[in-house]
């Protein structure tokens, strides 16, 4: 049995994500290398790409995966897009990875992409590995170490402040094959054994759909949580569709079982793969579309501008991304209570001040329903920035504490909060 480990892919636009997964992979998926059309065109990855390598289970975790049954490594390959404008792809893609390699062009350095993209690790994963690629262009061996010395400077520089752990930096050509081994060394050296949630209710980030003649849709992409077995029966909430699975492959294997984690296709019948071409399956029941929600809300160092009540921004929930009114209060405790009172909170800034046992919080109203589920990851952007400048657009995230699926929310749920505002008197 293999031990899946999700790697996410990402960095800015043409840096070589594309061609490292491709030299990196053993396996292609169904969704691999820019095999969209516009991708193809344009000569960029516009849409998540996947595929796979397979290796043997490195010294350090052998005898942790043989006590789970594991005999094999499988390392699945997630190509994010790297231009500015579609980061709610990059954003959704990050969700499912439990690594990341973060790409950098050696002779440009960090530009704006790479920055935002290592504050989406920061936020979806605490493992990286910075690879410093195209370093063939370096033909003088002198300069080339000048180059990736100093470049390897500045990266630690930045990593230094932020949350990951030790972070190795190596240095390759994907288009020649120069250190590719020496990378997928250090990625066995860095890889580890998930916790994974089998015991939660199941959850699949669907990321392609295709119709297989007499057999039924095939619907691949990763799980979330949870576990999944031929038979079970799944909820489509976006068409409100209840179904069985039929049958479950991973890597063009057959499998009668997947677990949180695992990368692979799961074929349902009687359902029309132009419905959901990305998006969630899972238990019944279990993910609903709300009007509203409330999160404890952390804020985004790198977002200069301060974050204000009555502000809109672009609210992310696994694949799906919809403008929402943020209404920002604090309150003592770290979960939210609607029995507790709370201070409603003009702005929260870089100089903001609150107590030492007081959080944020924030009441998000979406302008249309989003599909959202318990604990999910909530990541608030101003993607309505220039594209063109270097300011990071994530401004805030937090886990979603309490949802809100009645429509008429503003008569029924909003009344009972109990948000006060400090009155100030001023006279002579």
């Amino acid at each position: 049995m293999y031990l899946n480990l999700n790697i996410g892919i990402l960095g800015h636009v043409d840096s070589g994500k594309t061609t490292l997964a491709r030299t990196l992979s053993a396996i292609a998926s169904t969704a691999a290398f820019d095999k969209n059309p516009q991708s193809q065109e344009r000569g960029i990855t516009l849409d998540l790409g996947f595929s796979a390598l397979q290796v043997e289970v490195p010294d350090h975790l052998r005898e942790q995966c043989a006590a789970q049954g594991y005999d094999q490594l499988q390392y699945t390959f997630v190509d994010c897009p790297g231009h500015a404008s579609l980061i709610r792809t990059i954003i959704g893609g990050a969700q499912i990875i439990d690594m990341m390699l973060l790409v950098i062009d050696s002779e440009k350095g960090i530009q704006a992409q790479t920055a935002e993209c290592l504050v989406i690790g920061e936020l979806t994963c605490k493992r990286l590995i910075v690879v410093l690629n195209k370093i063939d262009t370096l033909a003088d061996p002198q300069q080339r170490k000048k180059t990736v010395d100093k470049l390897s400077k500045g990266i630690a520089s930045v990593l230094s402040t932020m949350a990951f752990d030790e972070t190795p930096i190596v240095a390759i050509s994907a288009g020649t094959g120069e250190n590719i081994q020496l990378l997928v060394d250090t990625l066995a050296a860095k890889s580890f054994v998930p916790q994974r949630s089998t015991h939660l209710p199941f959850m699949f980030a669907v990321d392609h759909c295709f119709a297989i003649k007499g057999q039924g849709t095939v619907c691949t992409g990763t799980v979330l949580q949870g576990q999944l077995s031929v038979n079970d029966e799944v909820e489509i909430p976006k068409i409100k569709l209840h179904r069985k699975v039929k049958s479950i492959q991973m890597f063009r294997k057959s499998y009668q079982t997947i677990r949180q984690g695992d990368r692979a296709g799961i074929c349902i019948t009687q359902f029309d793969p132009k419905t959901l071409e990305r998006g969630i399956v899972c238990a019944s029941s279990y993910a609903h579309y709300v009007h509203a929600c409330i999160t404890k809300l952390t804020r985004v160092r790198y977002f200069k501008r301060p974050l204000r009540s009555k502000a809109k921004f672009h609210v992310t929930c696994g694949y799906e991304t919809v403008l929402a009114t943020a209404l920002l209060f604090v309150g003592k405790g770290d979960t939210f209570s609607y029995d507790q009172q709370y201070e409603y909170l003009e702005e929260l800034s870089d100089s903001s001040l609150t107590p030492n046992d007081c959080h944020v919080f924030t009441l998000l109203e979406f302008e249309k329903p989003i599909l959202a589920f318990p604990d999910a990851l909530i990541i608030g952007s101003k993607l309505d920035s220039d594209i063109h400048s270097a300011e990071c657009r994530l401004a805030f995230s937090g886990r979603l504490s309490y949802i809100i699926r009645d429509g008429k929310y503003h008569e029924t749920v909003l009344p009972g909060l109990q948000i006060f505002k400090q009155k100030t008197k001023t006279g002579t």
